[in-house]
């Protein structure tokens, strides 16, 4: 059947022109609200208020206007059942065969400062998503729309078929509202959970992005949902997997700890190797990859700058998975993208505005919902939080806090021996932190690194003296960790007896 009356009613008014023209060429009765309505006039088009069309006025301050009867009757109909064709005849109710509506602005709205939560209530739509719902519920025979990047599909559709549209679309158009809808009440949910410091409950509601090549194996299969792809964009290489992801996502975090020069080489979300450099890429390169060699093979490498050729010819050079930058200079994309498989991954500033977002795992039967831990803690006033006798040198202090930046990014137990622009050895997931230090000085010892003059970075505290004592026998004189264990004071006894410098963050960074 041909669209023959519409019901337009939209706060985002881009494309409006172009889907009210197209729709009076095809001689459909536009109905309207409002602003819609004195744009739609503006334009020379016949339209007609909803309250002509109801005969009944809007009230309440507009918040009743579209809840009428010939309003969702018009919708909800079955155009295919003589009992609902009777009833419609009986009670004046005229078929309403397309709704396009956009809902009140209310996320753009609670994202302002200084907001007030009357402000937000008044944007809390009540009549859009109802008639988004009803069309959606009867899209086999009505057309529902509430994305302007749609309108021209429908004109499309309209002009290819006599007036109508194809049930396909309008399955797939159905889908997109309650996609959308879910998403604006789960967002007013979350702004009343905290605005009225309530914890109600948890919604949320994402669009699916892909199809992942596969999960953690390959016989799991897993998708991604939400706006991964605006923040990293693929530039070629195999799909991505559920490891991939969770690779990426780390690596994008550890590197934006750094304002040099940096890279950084990971292997199942663990750093591997941390260099960096005041100028050099090429040379923070060389810092990371010396940590551990074999490391990138299969891996990921993630840089701070775009990747140009010298770089890439290097690592070209290597097997390496993903390969993650800001940008990628011509000459170096072409010369990577000789690797059919090799993933090349853009990495957008937008990412960071993603790290405001929560951290949500799957619990048995639910989900954990946490904070990010986006800041390296305890780096303010360093120099007041020595705990030794011998405080920190300056150069010691600025392997510290490259080694802090770092170590919250390490699996627990974590412990890195770092300069001020390098890694030199990392231990990470072990379930005693003195093997931590025992795995880090075995790699080091097999990097053929010398850990003289290193300091420690411990993502927790050390519990005993041993871990720290077999760090500083390795040729750390220095460490950094957040203290806190009923033997703090054995440990500060064993970095004193060894001419040691110690600093207590008062924070830890544990990531599991």
């Amino acid at each position: 059947m041909s669209i023959t009356r519409a019901l337009l009613s939209v706060s985002d008014k881009t494309g409006l022109e172009d889907l009210a023209k197209g729709l009076h060429r095809h001689g459909v009765e536009l109905l309207s609200t409002g602003g819609t309505a004195k744009f739609i006039a503006a334009l020379g088009l016949p339209v007609t208020e909803v309250s002509d069309f109801t005969g009944f006025p809007e009230m309440l301050d507009g918040r009743v206007k579209t809840l009428h009867p010939k309003v969702h009757g018009g919708l909800l109909y079955r155009r295919d059942s003589a009992e609902h064709r009777k009833q419609a005849e009986k009670h004046g109710i005229l078929p309403i065969d397309l709704v396009v509506v956009n809902l009140y602005p209310f996320e753009q709205t609670v994202a302002k400062e200084g907001v007030t939560h009357e402000e937000a209530i008044e944007q809390i739509d009540i009549g859009g998503p109802s008639m988004l719902r009803s069309a959606a519920k009867n899209h086999g025979a009505v057309t529902v729309v509430v994305d302007p990047a749609d309108y021209p599909v429908v004109l499309t559709e309209m002009d290819q078929h006599k007036g109508a549209t194809t049930l396909k679309t309008r399955e797939r158009l159905a889908i997109k509202v309650f996609q959308r809808t879910s998403a604006y009440d789960a967002a007013i949910a979350a702004h009343l959970n905290e605005a009225q410091e309530t914890e109600a409950s948890f919604s949320l509601s994402l669009p699916l992005s892909q199809e992942l090549r596969y999960g953690e194996n390959p016989h799991q299969e897993a998708s991604l949902y939400g706006s991964f792809n605006d923040h990293f964009k693929q530039l070629q290489g195999k799909g991505l997997s559920y490891t991939n992801v969770l690779d990426i996502a780390a690596a994008g975090e550890l590197i934006l700890e750094f304002r040099r020069p940096a890279v950084a080489i990971l292997k199942h979300t663990n750093p591997c190797g941390v260099g960096a450099d005041e100028s050099d890429l090429r040379l923070a390169w060389e810092k990371a990859f010396e940590t551990d060699r074999q490391a990138p093979f299969g891996g990921v490498i993630v840089c701070n700058r775009p990747l140009g050729i010298g770089l890439a010819r290097v690592i070209s050079e290597i097997f390496t998975d993903v390969i993650i930058a800001p940008e990628f200079e011509s000459d170096a994309r072409a010369l990577l993208q000789k690797k059919k498989n090799l993933r090349l991954i853009q990495m957008n500033e937008s990412f960071r505005d993603t790290l405001e977002d929560p951290v949500i795992h799957s619990a048995p039967g639910g989900l954990l919902v946490m904070d990010h831990d986006t800041r390296a803690l305890g780096l303010e006033d360093i120099e007041k939080k020595v705990v030794t006798q011998r405080p920190p040198t300056a150069e010691e202090i600025e392997a510290m806090r490259f080694g802090w930046r770092i170590v919250k990014h390490v699996k627990s137990n974590a412990i890195v021996f770092t300069t001020s622009d390098r890694t030199l050895a990392i231990g990470a997931g072990q379930m005693s932190r003195v093997d931590s230090c025992r795995i880090a000085t075995w790699k080091a010892e097999q990097a053929g690194l010398s850990l003289k003059g290193s300091v420690v970075a411990s993502d927790a505290m050390f519990p005993f003296p041993d871990g720290l004592t077999y760090a500083l026998e390795a040729g750390a004189t220095a460490a950094i960790q957040p203290g806190g264990s009923v033997r703090d004071e054995e440990v500060i006894q064993a970095a004193n007896e060894r001419g040691a410098a110690m600093v207590f963050t008062g924070h830890r960074h544990f990531l599991h």
